[in-house]
């Protein structure tokens, strides 16, 4: 017999009202009326397809159905599939989301939201490693050209995410002080980053010989704006002819991160360069060395500071 539910006084029985494929639908258009980015509601889709495919593999067609164990054992059941640790919470993130998102759109009295008895897998804080100063300059000795020239240079000094980067014009570039507006970070947030002095100059070198008519600060060779795939395509023939292992374009944002610490940047001021909304994710970045810690200590001994 199927379970009755409560609401507003009144009995429904389980039907189209608490059918988790409809109500998956809904969220998603939900998501798209709140204008998020392309890739987040992606990421929610993507997650949340595989969550519907479980409870379908497990005779579940109703929200009103799953349970805080049927949740357990997704979790369970995504690390036999071979998910990661941080992966498997990126899914718990997404159903999380979505539950109370129903929670809140149906208020259904007398049901209890499963998500409330299952705690977030616990994920190690472990740093992520970023490009190798050696690699990259092994892949700027390839370059022979000063469009590629500048893009390393650039991708490297903004420390902009690689669809940030395809995604500057010409327009946002203030040839002058060096500074890149990003019109649409993550969250749909803008930001300014900026470039130093090689790295300017390698950009004006590049844009000098430019005789296109594309709004697009990075193109191709026929004239066109410079996609994501593109972009990935060129640090892997670069990391080819170097002879390195191919880094992964975020690899090069890893390394802005570090490098800037390494060289005095303050935590804080590197959130804000990096566009990041706090400093959480900020420090699986910063995969310091024992030597980054004891050259930090000899900068800031307050004791060899106050004696001189």
């Amino acid at each position: 017999m199927e379970t009755a539910v409560k609401k507003q006084g009144t009995i429904l029985e389980h039907s189209q009202d608490t059918h988790l494929l409809t109500w998956l639908e809904g969220f998603l258009v939900d998501r798209k009326a709140q204008n998020l980015s392309k890739g987040t509601i992606t990421f929610y889709k993507k997650k949340l397809d595989l969550f519907s495919q479980y409870c379908e593999g497990q005779a579940i067609q109703h929200i009103t159905q799953i349970t805080p164990q049927t949740l357990r054992e997704f979790l369970v059941w995504l690390e036999q599939r071979g998910h990661n640790p941080g992966g498997i919470h990126a899914f718990y993130r997404a159903v999380k989301t979505f539950l109370f998102w129903w929670e809140y759109e149906i208020e259904l009295e007398g049901w209890k939201n499963p998500i409330r008895r299952v705690k977030a897998p616990k994920v190690a804080l472990e740093p992520l490693q970023g490009l190798k100063m050696d690699d990259f300059q092994a892949m700027l000795e390839t370059c022979d050209n000063k469009r590629d020239k500048a893009i390393f240079l650039c991708l490297l000094d903004t420390g902009a995410r690689a669809s940030e980067f395809c995604g500057m014009d010409l327009e946002d570039l203030d040839r002058v002080h060096g500074s890149i507006l990003i019109q649409e970070g993550k969250g749909k947030k803008p930001r300014t980053v900026f470039l130093g002095k090689k790295a300017r100059r390698a950009l004006r070198a590049y844009l000098r010989e430019r005789r296109d008519t594309c709004k697009a600060l990075w193109v191709t060779r026929s004239g066109e704006r410079l996609s994501y795939w593109g972009l990935r395509e060129l640090i892997k023939r670069k990391a080819k002819a170097a002879n390195i292992p191919t880094p992964k374009l975020h690899d090069f944002r890893r390394a802005f991160a570090l490098e800037c610490l390494r060289n005095g940047a303050d935590v804080y001021s590197l959130q804000k360069l990096m566009g990041h909304a706090d400093l959480q994710v900020l420090r699986r970045y910063l995969a310091q060395t024992t030597g980054d810690i004891q050259a930090a200590h000899e900068r800031s001994s307050p004791v060899d500071n106050f004696l001189g």
